[in-house]
């Protein structure tokens, strides 16, 4: 399927782009969230009329998310969580207890923004963690894993 990119999207394109995509992809997420809309020709004439609009959008998008990442960048974040005497935890951190435990702190932060590349924590310790505010913009927080007895 054709579609116009209406925001930049990750592997696939910036703005105004026109990309073939898998019908699946399109269908079930790209349009319902608003980043792309079928490449017919009525749709590139409103686009265009509407390019500078979006633009605006998206720098506007991009200016918060380097904001939002300066007062972010080199943040401790510190989760209490039960643990044996190994230093294991019963359970784990996940990305949504690390989004949680920044809204804590006064940061608006989506779970999906918080990347785990290794899966969540399940050791008490000090990890690194990037959190992906906008496609071009990653601050990296450190999340400290407390054990309690």
């Amino acid at each position: 399927m054709q579609i116009i990119l209406l925001e930049k999207v990750v592997n696939l394109g910036g703005l105004g782009d026109v990309v073939k995509v898998k019908d699946g992809y399109a269908r079930n997420f790209l349009i319902p969230q608003g980043k792309a809309k079928r490449a017919t020709e009525a749709n590139k004439k409103v686009f265009e009329e509407r390019r500078a609009e979006l633009e605006k959008a998206q720098a506007e998008k991009l200016a918060a998310a380097q904001a939002l990442a300066g007062k972010i960048e080199g943040q401790t974040v510190q989760i209490t969580r039960k643990a044996g005497v190994d230093g294991r935890l019963f359970g784990s951190v996940g990305n949504a207890d690390i989004a949680d435990a920044l809204k804590a702190q006064g940061f608006d932060v989506e779970k999906a923004a918080v990347r785990l590349p290794n899966g969540p924590f399940k050791t008490i310790g000090d990890n690194q963690v990037e959190v992906a505010l906008h496609t071009d913009v990653v601050a990296t927080v450190t999340v400290s894993v407390l054990g309690e007895h």
